[in-house]
């Protein structure tokens, strides 16, 4: 099984309608049934995020997040599949369940 991380996208308008959460939840559901589900979780909004770059001591931190885009990601699902195939499928999957557009990459 290889793992794979599956981020949601979101410009954080309208997030989360009581049946996306509904979508999601089955979603969730059926891949923690078939042992595909390793975590999923929502992320706090990028006002709350924090580069922190303590390399060498430096001990700088941003306040702010990496990026400046008005899409972020907003959650994640991190899944085991048997392959690409079935990840990428389980990504579409996703995609509809949250009414998101997705990442998906492979965990190294």
């Amino acid at each position: 099984m290889k793992r794979y991380m599956i981020f949601v996208i979101d410009d954080l308008s309208g997030s989360g309608t009581p049946e996306e959460m509904v979508a999601i939840d089955a979603f969730n559901d059926e891949m923690a049934a078939n042992g595909q589900l390793i975590h999923a979780c929502g992320l706090a909004a990028p006002a709350h995020a924090n580069v922190i770059d303590n390399r060498s001591g430096a001990g700088v931190q941003t306040g702010a997040p990496l990026f400046a885009n008005p899409e972020q990601f907003s959650g994640f699902w991190m899944i085991q599949a048997e392959s690409d195939e079935v990840a990428k499928r389980l990504a579409f999957e996703g995609s509809r369940a949250c009414n998101r557009k997705v990442e998906l990459r492979p965990l190294l």
